[in-house]
């Protein structure tokens, strides 16, 4: 039933990408005509280009609240199966990366009313679901580092709310480049797409923080040591610190702006390589691909 689970979120992701994509680029524009007038010059005026699309929005977030809605059942049924949270290998982390993909933007939305930032956001949802897909699904007993199920637990789905919140982030701030440049008025405006970028940074940062610390609380009763500058922890202390850094920059400094989104694609950026990199760079989490 798990897979089953995992198999409708992944259709549902699926669909509800190409609704948001459609959306995006289907909405009405207008075109110059010329059009003549009885006994008089013509005119130049504005025709519209196409109807607005803006159901399909609605369908996009109807298939990601389902997708959402199976992929918390196939957690659920998941952490049955096996005895502890979903988290214990890269197959697992993968969908719950997508799971917490999926819940912030569904916050995003409900709080903000932006469905066209789905374009972005849900699609990254569904290449990590479609990534875990390719993976085995097996369960393998637990290796010691990881049978200590409490903080297996708590250290794994804070790292899935703060990576969920960031790629939000990063959704808003491409959004937020494409609008400042081409001027796309199907766009949100750029004072919303920055503030949609801050108020899910400042979920993000301290859960980071929360990552790092009990990681270093559960790498001491594992290993022996807090801090061993391993390529994981260390990843994840520079992407701390480049989202500390747009913080300061934007609080205190005054960055708004392309220099403020750009921190953000580069902070997400760090997120994907703090995911990935222990895969080509070993380390002590070679063995799970978890954070």
């Amino acid at each position: 039933m798990s897979q089953y689970s995992l198999v409708a979120a992944l259709i549902a992701l699926g669909l509800a990408s190409v609704f948001y994509v459609w959306q995006l680029l289907a909405r009405s524009g207008t075109r110059a005509a010329r059009v003549a007038t009885a006994g008089g010059p013509s005119l130049t005026v504005a025709l519209p280009t196409g109807a607005p699309a803006s159901g399909a929005a609605r369908y996009g977030t109807l298939l990601a609240a389902n997708g959402l809605a199976f992929l918390t059942l196939w957690m659920i049924l998941r952490s049955l199966y096996t005895g502890h949270g979903p988290f214990s290998n890269m197959h697992e982390f993968s969908a719950a990366f997508s799971w917490g993909i999926l819940a912030a933007y569904m916050a995003i939305e409900l709080r903000y009313r932006v469905r066209v930032l789905g374009a972005v956001v849900v699609p990254a949802a569904f290449g990590m679901l479609a990534y875990a897909s390719t993976i085995p699904a097996d369960q393998a007993p637990l290796v010691p580092a990881l049978q200590n199920n409490l903080l297996l637990t708590v250290h794994v789905a804070v790292s899935i709310v703060a990576y969920g919140t960031f790629a939000v982030a990063f959704g808003a701030a491409l959004l937020y480049l494409v609008r400042a440049r081409i001027g796309e008025e199907r766009l949100p405006s750029v004072a919303l797409l920055d503030e949609i970028g801050y108020r899910s940074v400042t979920i993000g940062f301290p859960f980071m923080a929360l990552v790092i610390i009990l990681g270093a609380l559960w790498a001491d009763v594992a290993w022996g040591r807090y801090w061993g500058w391993d390529p994981k922890e260390t990843a994840s202390l520079v992407t701390w610190l480049i989202y500390g850094a747009y913080l300061h920059a934007r609080t205190l400094r005054g960055w708004k702006g392309d220099r403020s989104a750009l921190l953000l694609v580069l902070g997400f950026a760090a997120v994907l390589f703090t995911y990935f990199g222990n895969l080509f760079f070993g380390g002590l989490h070679s063995y799970a691909g978890v954070t």
